[in-house]
């Protein structure tokens, strides 16, 4: 089904397709950097590097959006004043396409490791950086679709996702240091492969961050820099 984001009715019918236009937008940007990276992990199994100069190709797409976007959330303010609840909607949707391009980014970062010819030649690492990327895929689509539905609880819920990719990250840095140590002729290679990893858990991150403005939409309550379990006492509260 279609991820749909729940909008107030307004005198204005032309205000109300603004407005569902707008979250539409944000959903398609959303969608399309996370089929970006689907198209990088399958570049990185198939170590295709013709996949991962379209993953490349395409982030202008992804920057066009962003732009597009911004410009129709400042067009809405200026002319409708939106606010309470209109007004979180267009606030959220402005700061979220600034995380979804820097998604973008990072992915596109990754699909550049395929295109060079930088992949590691360790089945270890390769397997353990695709199923970090596989779980990032699934913190993805959980953050567009609470994002979607104003889930507030939901957003908590992959919120606490980032936690295990950390984990996986740390443990596939500890090995990638040994694995260093014993080669250190492609020194510039394993770099490259070190900035591909961070990248994955920056989009992490990025959902973190997402997440905290789909509890900023549905409470109207500001969650960024609150520890996780500050978090859901602060929703409590608000109940």
């Amino acid at each position: 089904m279609p991820r749909q984001l729940a909008l107030n009715t307004h005198i204005s019918g032309k205000f109300n397709i603004e407005l569902e236009n707008l979250r539409n937008s944000v959903l398609t940007m959303g969608g399309e950097v996370e089929l970006q990276l689907v198209e990088t992990l399958k570049a990185i199994r198939l170590n295709h590097a013709g996949l991962a100069e379209k993953v490349i190709l395409n982030d202008l797409k992804v920057n066009a959006m962003e732009m597009q976007i911004d410009e129709e959330c400042l067009r809405i303010i200026a002319k409708r004043h939106p606010t309470a609840s209109d007004l979180r909607l267009v606030m959220t949707v402005s700061k979220a396409i600034t995380d979804i391009e820097r998604m973008g980014d990072e992915v596109e970062r990754i699909a550049r490791l395929v295109t060079k010819n930088k992949l590691p030649s360790s089945e270890i690492i390769k397997s353990s950086m695709l199923q970090i990327g596989e779980n990032v895929v699934q913190m993805m689509r959980g953050t567009f679709d609470a994002l979607a539905r104003q889930d507030e609880n939901a957003a908590l819920d992959v919120y606490q996702q980032d936690n295990v990719i950390d984990a996986d990250y740390k443990k596939l840095l500890t090995f990638t240091a040994k694995e260093m140590q014993k080669n250190t002729e492609d020194m510039q290679d394993w770099l490259e492969l070190l900035w591909s990893l961070r990248s994955l858990e920056r989009i992490g991150d990025r959902c973190k961050n997402i997440c905290e403005y789909v509890v900023y939409l549905a409470r109207g309550k500001d969650m960024r820099h609150s520890p996780l379990e500050n978090m859901q006492t602060k929703l409590d509260q608000l109940i």
